[in-house]
């Protein structure tokens, strides 16, 4: 079975922890002490309903407050797909935590309530999934037994969001409306909603297509770690593990080795306790080459006719994660792939402003959660691509270097 990695997205109090746990508990995917420990609890807070949020808010916080701060990840699966749900925060405060969860998900799931429409947080969250290149879109019209499952308030939203999404990079988008409380067109098809002739959450999430989503063109192949085993047996062995970042690897294929620039050919690759023909995003795999040349950790494998340029100097968006304002000068450390440098921000070309898409040209700093473009150096070349062509290999983080901390997400424009 393949994997689908998505993410929720919205704004607070439309329901998206309540979404969560109606499908873990539709697919069956708890355990009944856990339900019987959700009933329990709602009981004791007057609810004279199951509170399904409680299965993904752990934090005392989450649920003291009836919110959700950090992004949760729950796992379950079906007889079609494994799934990996990232439930991220609906709060501005938390629009970091909102980018690492999407950060690595194939769909973005944005949940509007069917009573207020589009949010100016809907809307931000669906501009991050937009900047962040998740190429799928479910937008969940919820709380649709609060409008009495009404066509029109449906048809309202949904144009309102397609509006809304001219404006967007958004290459598939499917609506759908929803109950999350009651369970209408999340697993199993609504009775109530009659006119709806579209398929249900989980249907769409089994069925939507993601293996084409990866960039199979440019062969793009971090080395994580060289592997030399320390035996009798294997004395000769040399390989090169990571994980394949772009396109396809296959034996025989003669491969350049960056930055170094050398040329080789490859003679073997290992996956597991076999060897096999070829490796593709986001296999696993150790490569052997038929020269002995120097290769070490950071270093990429690429065909030589499309190869990445090793760049120093960067353009990128950044999300800032941090309470101390990021200013042009600051020295940072920047990881890549399996890279690691030094960085300096050049300069911050403007701020973005996600509810308008106004770009503020006059800023002179980036603050905790805001979005901005910037021009870094980095002390070593970094094999960068586009982000829009590669999501691994045109992503970063930036770290203090004094307290370890990661303190931005960056996506490279170019």
């Amino acid at each position: 079975m393949d994997l689908l990695r998505f993410a929720t997205a919205g704004s607070v109090d439309d329901g998206k922890s309540t979404l969560i746990g109606r499908l873990l508990l539709d697919s069956k995917a708890i355990f009944a002490d856990q339900l019987r420990a959700v009933e329990a609890t709602s009981v004791a807070r007057g609810f004279d309903y199951t509170d399904l949020a409680l299965l993904t808010d752990g934090l005392r916080a989450e649920r003291e407050q009836g919110i959700t701060i950090d992004v949760a990840y729950r796992y379950f699966a079906t007889p079609n797909r494994k799934f990996i749900i990232a439930d991220t925060p609906g709060h501005v405060q938390y629009t970091r935590n909102m980018v690492t969860g999407a950060s690595t998900a194939h769909l973005g799931l944005v949940l509007v309530d069917a009573r207020h429409g589009l949010t100016e947080q809907s809307r931000r969250h669906a501009v991050i999934l937009s900047m962040l290149r998740v190429p799928h879109l479910v937008l969940a019209v919820n709380k649709m037994d609060l409008v009495d499952y009404d066509q029109a308030v449906f048809e309202r939203v949904r144009q309102e969001f397609a509006t809304f999404a001219t404006k967007l990079n958004v290459p598939d988008l499917e609506v759908i409306p929803i109950s999350a409380l009651h369970g209408d067109n999340v697993v199993n098809r609504s009775t109530n909603m009659p006119w709806y002739d579209g398929p249900s959450l989980i249907h769409h999430l089994e069925h939507v297509h993601v293996a084409s989503d990866r960039d199979l063109v440019d062969t793009r192949f971090p080395v994580q770690y060289v592997v030399r085993p320390k035996s009798d047996r294997f004395h000769d062995y040399r390989g090169y593990a990571g994980q394949v970042a772009g396109g396809v690897l296959r034996l025989g294929d003669t491969v350049i080795v960056l930055p170094s620039g050398m040329t080789s050919t490859i003679a073997g690759i290992d996956m597991f306790d076999t060897e096999v023909e070829e490796a593709f995003p986001p296999m696993s795999v150790t490569v052997r080459l038929t020269d002995d040349i120097d290769v070490s950790r950071g270093d990429m494998i690429a065909r030589p006719h499309n190869a990445p340029e090793p760049q120093q100097d960067i353009d990128a968006m950044i999300c800032w994660m941090t309470q101390s304002p990021l200013l042009p000068g600051s020295k940072l450390a920047i990881k890549h792939t399996t890279r690691s440098a030094r960085t300096l921000i050049k300069e911050i070309t403007y701020r973005l402003d996600i509810n308008t898409l106004h770009r503020d040209q006059d800023t002179k700093q980036l603050g905790l959660n805001e979005i901005g473009r910037v021009l870094l150096r980095t002390t070593t070349p970094l094999m960068v691509d586009p982000y829009a062509r590669n999501r691994t290999t045109g992503s970063f983080i930036l770290i203090d270097e004094s307290t370890g901390a990661t303190v931005a997400a960056g996506m490279v424009l170019r």
